[in-house]
């Protein structure tokens, strides 16, 4: 349920802070000012779709902030829990920002997020329904989706999806081997004889390297013993020798140190550099002991080398790019010299997840015809004190080809008149009708999604659902919503006074200028307010004693 709604900087909102309470919440206001936008806001708390556009002009960012109560939650739990997210004391804090560049930063408990997890949230959340909903319900797949949450059919509807996927993905693998298994065959001389070439090579990585190396050596050593000679006279084997010096500076740090003993100090250091210079001597002398000159290793190392670049020149530019050519050819062979194996096995995986896939669509059609006769029964009854007490609501089901969601073709029909026979939505209902047949549907739904979740109560956020009623019929929308509202939260844009008078929670929306900007406010309105609110709905501009006095009887009269 939601309990609090901030908006900053959205649209024509600099900032609104709205408390929203149980039961049945209306938004109302003069065209154009502004009621969409709560819902519209709402909806990019749950993961809609941002624009930079929805900012208001001049401010860097849009923000909307929503508190939740979810202690009777459990779906919302399972959803957090995974993501190490936790509520506080029952209530879920949910943030939107929208940056100038067009991007948005999801947050829940004031942890950045992804805008998934909030789509995730959603349905656990609130269900929002706008005249846009009302079209989709023209839609074959929406028709069908709503059929399923109503019969609770999500983890039957992924099973059979998984299957079909995986149906699908073996018989693309199967023939894309069936069609290239000649082409593949003619390759295999080609790829026999590349991989035969690198593997009598036996190329090792950085081999190249090593050889180069080696190659540097060999060409230079009389030049490598010249100057390393020179190097091991110079520290060791000379009378002037390093070594030697060092040595004899010793000798006369030891007579200074017997007069002045602060100097022992430099002993130690000397006795370190004369331990270095014998290191790195006898290093050059064991280095000059192996070098020699070996005019046919040369040779063998300028073959290899050779040898070497005409493999890179052909399958790679280095040494790791042949040895990762060499692995594709041997994948390449394997999967020929397999493919009768392989070919064998993709059609008893076939063969298996289509009977998979069928058990699974044969129990969804089940599910689905059971469900869609107790869907016409409630949606009659539903639509009854809605103006249509006379209408025909049916689902029909048909076969139809394979697919993710089974193998249904679900329409919905309906007939609005005695003596016509049930034909597809779209072709028979006014927008009128489709408001209420909406309403009908949203109720069934709320009142099945409820019992799967019964201590959850979720907020239903109705934009317009009157658009195209009136009369009576407007009047029996307003008690249908008073009634849904016990064991919901109802949120609820209207322009009806009829459907006004029912609300628990009244709130008008207004446009004002302030500074030279327009700007949008939503106000709570006490008893008096709502009185004058809904007379204004009932006489236009001017509000009259006479629309003050029908005001206070609609709300009378839908208290009882």
């Amino acid at each position: 349920m939601l309990l609090l709604l901030v908006v900053e900087n959205y649209a024509v909102v600099e900032r609104l802070r709205v408390r929203f309470h149980p039961g049945l919440n209306l938004l109302t206001g003069e065209t154009g000012s502004g009621k969409s936008i709560v819902v519209d806001a709402l909806g990019l708390l749950l993961g809609g779709r941002a624009s930079a556009d929805m900012i208001r002009t001049g401010e860097p960012q849009a923000r909307v902030a929503g508190i939740f109560d979810v202690r009777e939650n459990g779906a919302v739990r399972k959803i957090l829990e995974p993501a190490g997210l936790e509520t506080e004391d029952g209530e879920l804090l949910i943030e939107r920002e929208i940056l100038a560049s067009g991007k948005s930063r999801a947050f829940v408990g004031s942890r950045p997020v992804a805008a998934a997890l909030l789509r995730e949230l959603a349905p656990c959340l609130a269900d929002i329904h706008g005249q846009h909903e009302q079209q989709l319900l023209f839609s074959a797949d929406a028709q069908r989706d709503l059929l399923d949450a109503f019969a609770g059919n999500a983890e039957l509807v992924e099973q059979a999806a998984e299957a079909y996927r995986g149906w699908r993905a073996a018989a693309a693998e199967l023939k894309e081997l069936e069609s290239s298994e000649q082409e593949k065959l003619r390759a295999l001389d080609l790829w026999t004889f590349e991989r035969r070439e690198i593997e009598n090579a036996s190329v090792q990585p950085e081999e190249d390297a090593a050889l180069e190396r080696e190659r540097r050596v060999l060409q230079n050593v009389q030049r490598l013993e010249e100057a390393a000679a020179t190097a091991y006279a110079s520290l060791y084997d000379s009378p002037e020798s390093a070594l030697a010096l060092a040595r004899q500076a010793a000798r006369r740090v030891d007579e200074l140190c017997r007069i002045d003993p602060s100097l022992d100090g430099l002993r130690e250091h000397l006795k370190t550099a004369d331990l270095s210079l014998q290191e790195a001597a006898y290093g050059l002398r064991d280095y000059l002991s192996k070098l020699e000159a070996n005019p046919q290793r040369l040779e063998e190392v300028e073959a290899r080398l050779a040898a070497l670049d005409r493999l890179k020149r052909k399958y790679g530019a280095t040494l790791a790019a042949v040895i990762e050519f060499l692995e594709e050819v041997r994948r390449q062979i394997a999967a020929v010299e397999n493919a009768g194996e392989r070919m064998e096995e993709l059609r008893r995986e076939q063969a298996r997840l289509a009977a998979e896939f069928e058990k699974r669509a044969t129990e969804l059609s089940g599910r689905r015809t059971a469900a869609a006769r107790k869907l016409e029964k409630r949606v009659a009854a539903e639509l009854a004190p809605l103006g249509m007490e006379r209408a025909v609501f049916r689902v029909e089901l048909a076969a139809a080809a394979w697919s993710e969601h089974g193998a249904d073709a679900i329409a919905f029909l309906v007939s609005a008149n005695p003596g016509e026979e049930p034909r597809p939505l779209e072709k028979v209902a006014s927008g009128g009708e489709i408001s209420r047949i909406a309403l009908a549907l949203k109720t069934c739904l709320a009142a099945a999604r409820r019992a799967s979740d019964a201590g959850a109560q979720r907020t239903l956020v109705f934009d317009e659902v009157d658009a195209g009623v009136g009369g009576s019929a407007a009047e029996g929308i307003g008690r249908r919503l008073k009634r849904l509202a016990v064991s919901a939260q109802v949120l609820c844009v209207t322009h009806l006074p009829q459907i006004a008078s029912f609300a628990d929670h009244h709130y008008r929306v207004d446009k004002q200028e302030v500074r030279g900007r327009t700007v949008a406010t939503v106000e709570e309105l006490d008893a008096a307010g709502r009185t004058r609110e809904i007379g204004r709905m009932l006489s236009g501009q001017t509000l009259t004693p006479e629309a003050l006095k029908h005001a206070a009887q609609l709300i009378k009269l839908s208290a009882e």
